[in-house]
């Protein structure tokens, strides 16, 4: 089972993580910027952060034989945040790097009018770089959420198809559906959606346009959760070609629209199984800013 991730938040997890990924069958993921738990003060730190997803967490991604992508922008729960919305105008110099394949994560949070302007601000940016978008849907009011959303997106220059709306469930599908967007779901174990929730959406609505994600994060979240997903519809009698297809084609070609993609790079040699590795491989041999993860006597 060959598996790609569209939404989760490496920054917040462990190279145990990564090693338990490739396992589970993860070859690819991307890593939407968000909110990082703790409010950020200065528009610098979005910068900082912005690099690590660019620079160091593809290289530790690369060093588990997995093919690491972000998505760049101001999130929902910041937008509203006088101090963070200078980063609006810095965006567009992190929209043209190689690893950026969409704008994202955003939205709405809280729905005020900041949130209805840096939502509007950002697809802009996405029609203007030629890049899809990663929409969040809020947590409260979700369904109020997405038809206001779906307002924002018919007055923007993106088209539907270049839009993946994200943190769906049972109130919002049908509606998300009729859009014409693709459409996200996350898989929690104790919030969002379920494996088993999701085999019964997958049964009513089909596997066209579906992404599943972990969105693993710094909360209680699982990144091994896109394998049940894998395994839930195997067992509910999906074949083999509908779970690569919800789990592998269906991330290729929505974010194969930012023309970046990169899943055969030769350096994403899994450490240890190259046939020059020694004990640790190609990629392990590598360092980022001179750091190559090895502690001890490395």
């Amino acid at each position: 089972m060959r598996i790609f991730d569209p939404h989760i938040h490496m920054t917040s997890r462990t190279t145990d993580d990564y090693t338990a990924m490739y396992d589970a069958g993860v070859r690819a993921l991307v890593e939407p910027s968000f909110w990082l738990g703790q409010p950020r003060t200065s528009p610098a730190s979005f910068y900082d952060y912005f690099d690590s997803l660019l620079g160091w967490e593809p290289f530790r991604a690369a060093q588990h034989g997995i093919a690491h992508h972000c998505t760049i922008a101001l999130n929902p729960k910041e937008a509203g945040d006088p101090r963070c919305v200078p980063v609006l105008d810095e965006l567009p110099r992190y929209l043209v790097k190689d690893g950026v394949v969409a704008v994202g994560e955003i939205g709405y949070d809280s729905m005020t009018p900041a949130e209805d302007t840096a939502l509007a601000a950002q697809l802009q940016l996405a029609a203007d770089h030629g890049l899809p978008a990663l929409v969040h849907t809020p947590h409260r009011d979700k369904a109020k959420g997405l038809t206001r959303t779906l307002d924002v997106l018919r007055e923007s220059a993106l088209p539907p198809e270049r839009v993946l709306l994200d943190h769906l469930n049972e109130t919002t599908v049908d509606e998300a559906a009729a859009s014409g967007c693709w459409m996200g779901f996350s898989i929690y174990p104790d919030t969002k959606m379920d494996e088993q929730r999701m085999v019964r959406l997958l049964r009513l609505h089909g596997t066209e346009r579906v992404l599943v994600n972990s969105a693993a994060d710094w909360g209680r979240s699982d990144p091994l959760k896109t394998r049940a997903v894998g395994e839930a519809m195997l067992a509910a009698g999906f074949g083999d070609d509908e779970v690569d297809r919800v789990l592998w084609r269906n991330p290729v070609a929505f974010y194969g629209q930012s023309g970046r993609l990169e899943l055969d790079r030769p350096e994403l040699v899994r450490p240890g199984t190259g046939p020059d590795s020694g004990a640790q491989g190609p990629a392990a041999s590598a360092t980022h800013e001179g750091n190559s993860i090895l502690r001890g006597g490395g």
